[in-house]
């Protein structure tokens, strides 16, 4: 089906405008404004998205002829469905590559709603506690066992229980206690 729908325009009379010509808005209950779907079409393409993801929900889409691609689902999943965001309470802390072996960051997580809140541009410890120091809401901190995020929770967040990551610790306990040593056996 398609809605054809006559809209008038207007012409700017001063010669300075940058936009010469105007067109009158839609009603919102019609559509968004600059949208190229109505609002009941895009909840569609967010629900097929959300069932199917990219590829196999531009399939099923094709075959109900709405003409969206896979990066235009995940681009309306993204924009409608938004968990609300509130101050994080635990957040993780690792290392990412801007370009391996050369430069590196700081990835910050929100552990509870499982979402990226922030990339730093570098791993100095001032940074992250600058970054900690201005969210007062931070309770828990995990992190890896490397000296450069403990010194930037402390001087940030100074009453912030520090946890070390899961990776971490399995690491630890790896280089503590070898995979292929001898059993240790308790006496009885």
């Amino acid at each position: 089906m398609e809605i054809t729908v006559s809209v008038r325009r207007f012409r700017c009379a001063n010669a300075d405008c940058p936009r010469l010509i105007f067109a009158e808005r839609l009603d919102s209950m019609a559509a968004a404004v600059r949208a190229r779907r109505t609002g009941r079409l895009d909840g569609i393409v967010c629900h097929l998205g959300m069932a199917l993801g990219g590829r196999p929900g531009q399939a099923i889409a094709r075959r109900l002829l709405l003409p969206v691609s896979k990066d235009t689902l995940l681009r309306t999943v993204r924009r409608r469905c938004k968990p609300p965001s509130g101050a994080p309470r635990v957040i993780g802390t690792d290392d990412w590559a801007w370009r391996k072996g050369l430069r590196y960051g700081t990835l910050i997580c929100d552990l509870e709603r499982r979402e990226v809140i922030d990339l730093l541009p570098d791993r100095e410890p001032g940074t992250v506690a600058a970054w900690l120091a201005a969210r007062p809401s931070v309770e828990i901190i995990a992190r890896d066992r490397g000296g450069g995020y403990a010194t930037g929770a402390r001087q940030g967040r100074p009453e912030a229980i520090q946890v070390a990551g899961r990776m971490a610790s399995h690491r630890e306990r790896q280089r503590v206690v070898p995979a292929r040593g001898p059993a240790l056996h308790v006496g009885r």
